[in-house]
């Protein structure tokens, strides 16, 4: 390599050599010294804002994600001059400075983004039988009233652990209670392979898989309540129930391709997995975190005086001896005795009629009803969650705008709601009546109506927070209890009518439509997201 003369004057970074003979620098030791002298200044710059806050205090030996020794803070440098010049001491330092990427992210906002990806593989999970249901009936000669049995014993589960689910998540916290159904589920699932020859197994498999999932939304709310602000809460609701809506995309999607190339068995290995190692990432990500959950009391911002979650008087853990004493603790009389949690109820309810019947039947209509062949029905069944995901993006973001800049919560939730359920109710109306409409409008006219009922996250979802973030999840544990009986109920129903009338109009629209109307009046007249504390002291 070239070797050229650096004159000590020339340079203010090197002193006056005593020996003559050391004028000849190579290029590569002065360029290290160069990073060097960069990495001292980038050091001292840390420092420094240390100082102003502590003092003359030591600093720690980690700085902004900078790993500094103490031979680094005195001034002098402890890598060898050899990987100094091959550039690796430098590289490994700068390595540290954003890994990993979420290294810098607020613990709140990872405790959503992983709790939305629960939601993800959880409708992932609910939607795979729904494809897998085909080529089993084959395999077992499964007629149709066994194959309804076998799909309906999810919601078994799902309602029956509601209540439950929700009383937990305020006993142990909405982080333990949803690890744990991810992780019930997903073994559930992973399962089926393995007991779909044996019918009761089976359904119990499927009743599992229900009750993880069950308390999901409940621990969601709960965690929700306890750390996202007022003004964030609409756009984290949408973000986590969001997840739903991707999970049916991707379930669907999914689906076909992975039992045509590999069996239908392997649905459920694979998304039983998912679940499996998500459960086992939260548990470093746990572990990565700075401490204990905090309640929305102590989140930094402007409406911490709105929340009346109050903070935790005891760090004692909590014992199963505790657990009749804490179950007469909630006050459930105070609940059924404020008009706004019935509003919430009914509200639920209707929503989930509409949905759930509109889920399991949409398929079968747009075959039957609209002649499309069974793939265009298919991919045609994926435009309703696909554009919900666009349009709760649109809702949750103007929600919280119309909050922070001072717009009343109540008329805010009794907005979107009320576009929530008068949409779908329009469209379906216009879907029932004749008016010649081409298959394709008529499904165009389905999907916006169906979009936009995902108003309903920064409505009714976002009112059991609002409300009272301390009971939020056992409030969601009532109002989705209420809310799964529409899965159970009236997608048997709505067979039977079909059976009966043979009209789609009777059978599917009518009842989701009257439900929609009369739950509207209801929020109007009764909904409040006016902070009520339901405590037995009060």
């Amino acid at each position: 390599m070239a070797n050229f003369s650096i004159r000590p004057h020339n340079s203010p970074f090197l002193s006056h050599p005593t020996n003559p003979n050391l004028h000849s620098v190579s290029s590569t030791r002065f360029i290290s010294h160069h990073r060097i002298l960069r990495l001292s200044l980038r050091v001292c710059c840390s420092i420094k804002e240390k100082e102003n806050v502590k003092g003359n205090e030591d600093i720690s030996p980690v700085l902004s994600g900078l790993r500094v020794d103490a031979s680094e803070r005195s001034g002098s440098v402890s890598k060898s001059e050899n990987d100094l010049s091959s550039g690796h001491g430098i590289d490994e330092v700068g390595s540290n400075l954003n890994w990993p990427p979420w290294r810098n992210v607020p613990d709140r906002y990872k405790l959503i983004g992983t709790t939305a990806l629960a939601f993800v593989i959880c409708n992932m999970d609910k939607v795979n039988l729904s494809v897998a249901i085909i080529p089993m009936s084959h395999q077992f000669g499964w007629n149709s009233s066994v194959a309804g049995l076998v799909q309906s014993s999810f919601f078994w589960g799902y309602a029956m652990s509601q209540l439950p689910g929700g009383w937990l998540a305020k006993i142990f916290g909405g982080r333990k209670v949803l690890e744990i159904g991810v992780l019930t589920w997903s073994l559930a699932t992973a399962l089926v392979p393995f007991l779909a020859g044996y019918m009761p197994g089976l359904i119990f498999s499927r009743v599992l898989v229900g009750i993880g999932e069950g308390v999901s939304p409940s621990a969601a709310t709960d965690l929700i309540a306890r750390s996202i602000p007022l003004q964030e809460r609409s756009r984290a609701v949408a973000f986590v129930f969001g997840g739903l809506s991707v999970g049916s995309v991707s379930g669907l999607l999914l689906s076909p391709s992975l039992i045509q190339n590999f069996g239908w068995e392997s649905v459920f290995y694979i998304f039983g997995f998912l679940g499996i190692a998500w459960f086992a990432g939260f548990q470093f990500l746990d572990g990565q975190s700075s401490g204990p959950l905090k309640s929305i009391s102590v989140v930094e911002s402007e409406s911490d005086s709105d929340s009346v979650l109050p903070k935790k008087k005891s760090t004692t853990p909590f014992k199963l001896q505790q657990l009749p004493a804490a179950l007469k603790e909630v006050p459930w009389r105070a609940f059924l005795e404020y008009p706004p949690v019935w509003a919430m109820i009914y509200a639920h309810f209707c929503g989930s009629w509409g949905h759930y019947t509109c889920l399991s039947w949409l398929p079968t209509y747009f075959s039957e009803e609209l002649n499309l062949n069974l793939t265009e029905a298919a991919w045609v069944s994926i435009l309703p969650p696909l554009a919900s995901i666009f349009v709760t993006s649109i809702a949750s973001q103007l929600a919280d705008n119309l909050i922070s800049n001072g717009v009343d919560t109540t008329k805010v939730r009794k907005i979107c709601q009320t576009v929530a359920f008068v949409s779908p109710a329009v469209c379906m109306t216009l879907s029932s009546v004749d008016l010649g409409l081409p298959p394709w409008e008529v499904v165009g006219i389905l999907t916006s109506g169906l979009a936009l009922s995902s108003f309903a996250l920064s409505g009714l979802y976002c009112t059991h927070q609002d409300i009272s973030p301390e009971y939020a999840s056992v409030l969601l544990g009532i109002t989705n209890t209420v809310g799964a009986i529409p899965g159970i109920v009236g997608v048997a129903l709505t067979g039977f009518l079909l059976d009966s009338t043979h009209s789609w109009s009777i059978s599917l629209f009518a009842p989701s439509i009257f439900f929609y109307l009369t739950g509207t009046i209801v929020w109007l007249v009764f909904a409040s997201s006016k902070p009520k504390n339901f405590s037995k002291n009060d």
